[in-house]
């Protein structure tokens, strides 16, 4: 059950949150560097799963449940096409060129969680899949670069939402943001949806992530019966998601699922 009010992490915490989301990200290059037609989502799995061992971490979707009867069964989520969210890497998913897949991984290091996504394209991939992507991450970015101390949750999802909707995606309401610490699922649920000054008060030290989901149909999605787990759009059409893990600094925010000589530009133009 999430807060009412929600945690803020202290100065040693945010760096032992760095250290974990810092291998986050490499993690998520060593699949970009091996994301070609021919392979399996279950071999993305494998190496996630060894590259988190060699590190003497662990997986937190490993067994996870979320308060539900099904565990997780893999150590990485891996969506592809219509699969919105939370899709089980399986040896009979091959991915052929066309298709986009978003990888997400959430090792754990020292007790605390690392959470971060990206959506790749495999090969050449269709105008409309690539613009998908690409706007999915700027999605992200506007997110991210409402954050600031003093603002709102809703902040967050207002500027989502305002450059999503106009160009027709649907932006997910299903599935949001979350604190996110020692504790995988937290307070505050961030919506990708809002208004601008409603919500909770950012404040320094808290920490979560901005994941937008955008569909090319309807924002909708369903959950597979058979697993629990595999969210598609209702439509089949395509999705796309990109995530990092943020924290509210005293004049802004810090990405820390991204290394110190990779910055993500955060300038928003008018």
């Amino acid at each position: 059950m999430l807060r009412k009010n929600s945690p803020r992490l202290d100065a040693q915490a945010i760096e032992k949150m760095r250290v974990v989301g810092r291998f986050a990200c490499s993690l998520l290059d060593m699949v970009e560097a091996m994301v070609r037609p021919g392979i399996t989502t279950l071999d993305i799995d494998k190496a996630v799963h060894r590259a988190t061992r060699e590190r003497g971490a662990v997986s937190a979707p490993y067994g996870y449940t979320g308060g539900g009867a099904h565990p997780f069964p893999k150590h990485c989520c891996t969506s592809v096409n219509e699969v919105v969210c939370h899709g089980i890497p399986h040896a009979k998913v091959v991915l052929k060129e066309g298709d986009i897949i978003n990888v997400d991984v959430t090792p754990i290091i020292d007790g605390y969680h690392g959470d971060t996504s990206r959506t790749f394209m495999v090969g050449e991939v269709t105008a409309e899949a690539k613009k998908l992507v690409q706007d999915t991450h700027e999605a992200m970015r506007r997110g991210i670069a409402a954050v600031k101390p003093g603002g709102h949750v809703g902040d967050i999802g207002h500027a989502i939402q305002s450059f999503a909707e106009p160009m027709g995606y649907g932006v997910v309401e299903q599935f949001a943001g979350h604190g996110i610490g020692k504790v995988f699922h937290d307070s505050p649920s961030i919506s990708h949806v809002g208004r601008r000054g409603k919500g909770e008060v950012l404040l320094p030290g808290m920490t979560f992530t901005v994941e937008p989901m955008l569909n090319l149909g309807t924002a909708f999605c369903v959950v597979d019966k058979r697993d629990h787990w595999t969210a598609r759009t209702y439509d089949g059409a395509l999705s796309a998601q990109f995530e990092h893990t943020v924290t509210v600094t005293n004049d802004g925010v810090e990405i820390l699922t991204l290394p110190d000589d990779r910055p993500l530009d955060l300038t928003v133009a008018d």
